[in-house]
């Protein structure tokens, strides 16, 4: 039986010559449609288990009503490009299976008028040309029924079914046509036969080249649109055209559009607040009083400090940090701590308003009730169901793939995967502390010194903390993207599947790219103790100290360096590489000007798109979402950062899609997936982290807490709360006879200089509690771990108050479900009606003839 069908195959699909028309999207009669692209080499020169493989995979797709055409290459000898078309009754027969929605009747209910129209004639220059791409008609829908024709809004069957859908079902059945069965192991799926080398090649077709539009006749030219519209770079200003993009490519790749369109609108108002922000601390920074204080020779210019290492580090004077000080307090001020509230606030309403947008998206993208049974089994998953099971739900018995234990063995591994990757993480964060350890001891002693005295004019600048924290950065940023790279070499619905491929990914990338912002925020300098006693690291390594302002401009250095060096490595990667293989690809396979290229052809040459797909687009703005999250109380100009490279990511994924990938597989999607409770879970991490960078990064309690309580009667001496003396009050003193022999430097000025100051609040030598912390301390820490609680309580209010304010679905959106959910009621009503009376009717004519 298998013979006669190969046989029938072979005479079906003699090679047909290719008829010169460069974008033709059909069969060479030019009335049967291109729906799917196979690519196999001549079967004369492939080995010969290969061979019939690809012969019992034809007789495969023939017996599922799929129609083929095979034509040769142009430019390759070698190889064979199939043609596949969707026959009208099997596109009816998946078009039900795959539960596709279609028009039933136009939409009858108004739509509400733009609180905005007013400014139509401002605002339409920001919408893509409506004389190219026109705003479609609006349809109720219902899902897809063949005994029910009559009532589908049909005006023509070629037309019916999107280029997109017909795409789709035709990948389903590709993906689902068997070509070996032994014993209980059954062999199918168009994967499986890409990876083993049957075909080379699987892809829908672009409608036409992306910039010139196609001489075809009937031919939508949508890829030629999207580009002009939307790719290119003179639309940078343009709002997105998403419903184009989602008939084109399919809900999944128009959801991610969507999404990231939608963020960077809303950055954009969080950027002119950050920006606001950053002005206000830059205008300021001149006038800080405690800057100022740093700066002035007759007190920052008094002041020795001890030596930051052992032995080899001198005494150095507190103004040398002059202008470090000037930088931080551009970041370090109140306007950052308005920042931080607003932020808190400004995520929420980010998280909300999205839900609202997407409800919207879902019912003018018919995904509304997109549930897992719509959705059908990833075929490698099918393959491994193997094993039977009850169904707790419907008694029946059902093939999985695993048993209890294999299932457990399997879920063992994969943790334990995760979990050695994020130690070899924070390896790696201790290597990079070992080593910003050893550095600083090497600034310390050099820049110190006379040594280096080409850096006589630099050295206001740059600093031993300074030099420290950059190097470091930059290594930590190189460190990331390799482990990066390493990783990413390494459930049941394909939904299923990229969820918990998301979960675990996200941790590994969570803890490679934040770790290090979180020891510099909440760990480095917390455990420095006093000079007389300090503490060592690994029992050889003395802990390093933050400057006498805090960590916070460190942090900033750490964010702005591995933002901004994320960004210009993803776009390389996005841009560059995919740029640089086709071009390879075309002058390896480079024709004659004369020789005519098939459509189908030219889109082989285009590089195919990842098997995770918008898997890496997702994480790598989520990512940044973290980034302009967690840490903007260090960073007002996150967000700015954020912003910039969004609005060249939006044109940059454009472009890349259209002119260097083949088309992208439609697919089905109601929301952006397990990144939405990734992306609230980070909003509600953010409250905290933002209000402990406050308290315990910042110096700015410590600020508050003297202006209102130590700058006045009974601590201090002053008549009026005032900022003045705060330099000198919270650096403690230290006799430099109490070093002890491994700590004491080896050029000991103990006579010259009797004693030192260092960052804390303790008491002086001499006290019958000396070096043990002062009221100071303690009064600081009460105000730090108050200033968390009341300020996460308020936050906490504030979005709880807003979530529950602002509804998730809008009620236009409402209305207009339950509206298309009683036509599709009339509809089911109508036809059991008509399918009860004619059977009725014999039984009817039988009694009146009785």
């Amino acid at each position: 039986m298998q013979n006669i069908c190969i046989q029938i195959c072979k005479m079906f699909l003699k090679l047909s010559n290719f008829n010169n028309k460069p974008d033709s999207l059909f069969f060479n009669d030019g009335v049967r449609r291109i729906d799917f692209i196979l690519v196999y080499e001549d079967e004369d020169k492939k080995e010969f288990e290969k061979r019939h493989t690809f012969q019992r995979r034809k007789a495969s797709l023939m017996k599922m009503g799929v129609e083929l055409e095979a034509t040769k290459s142009v430019i390759d000898e070698k190889l064979t490009f199939i043609k596949v078309h969707m026959p009208w009754d099997v596109l009816c027969t998946y078009g039900e299976v795959l539960h596709i929605k279609l028009p039933i009747q136009p939409n009858d209910l108004a739509s509400r008028p733009s609180p905005w129209r007013f400014f139509s004639y401002v605002t339409k220059h920001f919408y893509p040309n409506e004389e190219l791409i026109g705003k479609e008609t609006e349809f109720f829908t219902a899902p897809f029924e063949k005994d029910r024709l009559e009532y589908f809004y049909i005006k023509d069957k070629d037309v019916f079914f999107t280029p997109s859908m017909r795409s789709r079902m035709a990948y389903y059945i590709l993906s689902r046509a068997p070509y070996e069965i032994r014993g209980n192991t059954k062999k199918f799926g168009i994967t499986k036969l890409l990876d083993g080398g049957v075909y080379k090649a699987a892809y829908p077709l672009h409608d036409c080249r992306f910039n010139v539009p196609s001489t075809e006749q009937g031919c939508p030219n949508e890829r030629f649109l999207l580009y002009e519209e939307w790719a290119h770079p003179k639309s940078f200003y343009k709002m997105q055209p998403l419903d184009l993009i989602r008939k084109y490519y399919g809900e999944k790749i128009g959801i991610y559009f969507a999404w990231l369109g939608f963020y960077t609108m809303m950055l954009a108002l969080a950027a002119v607040v950050g920006l606001g922000c950053f002005i206000y601390g830059w205008k300021t920074q001149e006038t800080s009083t405690w800057s100022k204080e740093v700066c002035d020779p007759e007190i920052g210019g008094n002041i020795v400090m001890c030596p930051q290492c052992d032995k080899f580090c001198n005494y150095w004077r507190l103004n040398t940090t002059c202008e470090a000080s000037k930088k931080l307090s551009i970041f370090d001020n109140f306007g950052t701590l308005v920042f931080a509230v607003f932020m808190s606030i400004w995520v929420t309403l980010f998280l909300e308003f999205w839900k609202r947008y997407q409800a919207e998206l879902e019912y003018e993208w018919d995904t509304v009730e997109f549930l897992e049974q719509e959705e059908p089994p990833r075929p490698e998953y099918e393959a491994k169901c193997i094993y039977e099971r009850k169904n707790p739900v419907t008694g029946v018995k059902e093939k999985v793939p695993y048993t209890t234990c294999g299932r457990c063995v399997r879920v063992s591994i994969g943790i334990g995967t995760v979990l050695f990757w994020i130690l070899l993480i924070l390896a790696s964060i201790v290597a990079i502390i070992v080593y910003r350890l050893a550095v600083f001891f090497t600034f310390s002693t050099r820049f110190r010194s006379q040594e280096l005295k080409e850096l006589e004019p630099l050295k206001e600048y740059v600093t031993p903390q300074m030099a420290t924290s950059v190097t470091a950065s930059l290594i930590s940023f190189v460190v990331i993207m390799i482990l990066n790279i390493l990783y990413e070499q390494l459930p049941r619905t394909k939904t299923d599947y990229e969820n918990s491929l998301t979960l675990k990914m996200f941790l590994f990338q969570f803890v490679n790219y934040y770790s290090s912002c979180f020891y510099i925020a909440f760990a480095k300098g917390k455990a420095a103790s006093y000079p007389g006693q300090p503490v060592y690291l690994l029992g050889k390594y003395r802990n390093e100290e933050c400057d006498p302002g805090g960590c916070l401009f460190e942090l900033t250095t750490q964010l702005s360096i591995i933002m901004s060096g994320k960004a210009i490595w993803n776009n390389i990667q996005e841009v560059l590489m995919p740029w640089v293989k086709n071009l390879i690809s075309r002058y390896c396979t480079r024709v004659t000007s004369e020789k005519v290229i098939p459509r189908w052809e030219q889109d082989y040459q285009l590089q195919s798109i990842s098997k995770l797909g918008l898997f890496h687009e997702y994480l790598e703005m989520v990512i940044q979402f973290g980034f302009v999250t967690l840490f903007v109380a260090s960073f007002p100009l996150a967000p700015v950062l954020a912003l910039v490279n969004n609005l060249f990511e939006i044109r940059v994924d454009a472009w890349k899609i259209i002119t260097q990938f083949r088309r992208i597989m439609p697919e089905k999607a109601q929301d952006i997936g397990a990144w939405q409770p990734i992306l609230q879970g980070i909003a509600i991490l953010a409250v905290a982290t933002n209000a402990m960078i406050i308290a315990f990064t910042s110096d700015m309690i410590p600020r508050l807490v003297y202006y209102w309580s130590f700058s006045v009667y009974p601590y201090g001496d002053q008549f009026n709360n005032t900022m003045a003396g705060y330099i000198n009050s919270s650096l403690s003193i230290f006799n430099t006879r109490d070093f002890t022999s491994i700590s004491r430097p080896i050029m000991d000025n103990s006579t010259t200089i009797p004693t030192c100051r260092y960052r804390d609040f303790r008491y002086p030598p001499g006290h019958p509690r000396q070096y043990e912390h002062n009221v100071y301390y303690w009064h600081v820490v009460a105000a730090k771990m108050a200033f968390i609680i009341v300020l996460e309580h308020i936050v906490y209010l504030t979005k709880f108050i807003l979530s529950y304010v602002i509804p998730d679905v809008p009620y236009a959106v409402k209305e207009q479900i339950r509206r298309e959910k009683y036509l599709t009621q009339v509809i089911l009503h109508e036809t059991n009606l008509k399918l009860v009376t004619k059977r009725l009717k014999p039984i009817k004519d039988e009694i009146l003839k009785y």
